[in-house]
């Protein structure tokens, strides 16, 4: 039973019955520092990840060396892979120290065990369905705002990163860890295009920031949730995706406004992925890795890297220019 997971009232308000859902997650996570030797461990060895940082005109990008995730990049996401595992996010799965915090009944926020941030949680949904953000939208945002003192939410497409692809989850982890966090606001001001405007809702493009992508802002959740399904579908369109288009998406809200950031994709893993020999690197771009911090848990691809790959990789999994300009003009109608 999901009960039987869940971190008890007493802990979990023991600073106070006011305490923030972000707050219950700090607690979640200090008793599973406790409890959990593995977890203990992949989080003590944050302090001695390794980072590279890449200079670009306006903008950083950062490389980091975590083995840990290596069962994450190099997870098999194939169809028979799936079907031939069960899910290790539904909650009969879990390791028997795991425990969580129940999210408007219907998710389990979880520390992850192979984190990137120094805070990172994985959110499934319990009833387990496919990954998909379409009829999940709603939930992305309240979750976005519910915990936006500390973390940023995001999402990786079943295609575009989500090692679990078949069970519905969100992520979240630490503000101002990803450069986009600080980047965005600047990007924005000397790369992005209005394509869209309403009383209250902002839609931009971007189109020079190696990955391209749109933003949506706004201060009214219908209206948030309505433009960003708009959104979908004109990607779903002009892409002619018949299920859910290639994306990723990081979700933000601060001073009384969502910042949506969607990066539509073209390519699951560049061409280095399935390299032999020196040519390959094992890096599975997803939502952490569009947003600024590519993950290499192989140190010879951390030390070998180069500027070049990474404009190439990022060229080879966002959306191609000509579709993207297609999608600009469509929004444009609006």
């Amino acid at each position: 039973m999901v009960e039987s997971l869940l971190l008890s009232e007493t802990e979990l308000f023991k600073n106070g019955s006011s305490v923030s859902l972000a707050d219950q997650m700090q607690v979640l996570l200090q008793q599973q520092f406790a409890t959990w030797e593995l977890l203990n461990k992949n989080y003590t060895d944050l302090n001695t990840v390794k980072i590279r940082t890449f200079e670009f005109a306006d903008f950083k990008i950062h490389v980091q060396f975590n083995p840990s995730r290596i069962t994450s990049s190099a997870a098999k996401v194939d169809a028979a892979s799936i079907k031939a595992r069960k899910s290790f996010l539904h909650y009969n799965n879990l390791p028997e120290v795991q425990k969580g915090i129940l999210y408007k009944n219907d998710y389990l926020i979880l520390c992850n065990p192979y984190p990137i941030f120094n805070e990172h949680f994985t959110i499934p949904i319990i009833e387990q369905t496919p990954q998909t953000i379409i009829g999940r939208f709603e939930d992305f945002l309240n979750l976005t705002k519910d915990i936006s003192e500390k973390y940023v939410v995001f999402y990786n497409g079943p295609k575009c990163g989500a090692s679990a692809p078949d069970h519905m989850h969100f992520q979240a982890g630490n503000k101002n860890f990803m450069p986009i966090d600080s980047e965005y606001d600047s990007v924005v001001k000397h790369y992005g295009k209005l394509e869209f405007s309403s009383e209250d809702t902002l839609v931009y493009s971007v189109d020079n920031y190696l990955r391209r992508f749109f933003s949506i802002e706004s201060t009214n959740f219908n209206r948030a949730e309505k433009y960003f399904y708009k959104l979908l579908d004109e990607i779903k369109n002009t892409t002619s995706d018949p299920a859910e288009p290639m994306l990723n998406i990081l979700g933000y809200y601060r001073d009384g406004k969502w910042i949506i950031v969607i990066f539509p994709r073209q390519k699951h893993r560049p061409t280095y992925y399935f390299e032999e020999g020196d040519k390959n690197i094992l890096l599975s771009p997803a939502s952490v890795d569009m947003g600024g911090v590519l993950i290499t848990p192989l140190e010879k691809d951390f030390n070998k890297i180069t500027k070049e790959e990474i404009i190439d990789i990022f060229s080879q999994v966002t959306i191609e220019k000509t579709t993207f300009d297609k999608i600009c003009l469509e929004i444009n109608k609006w």
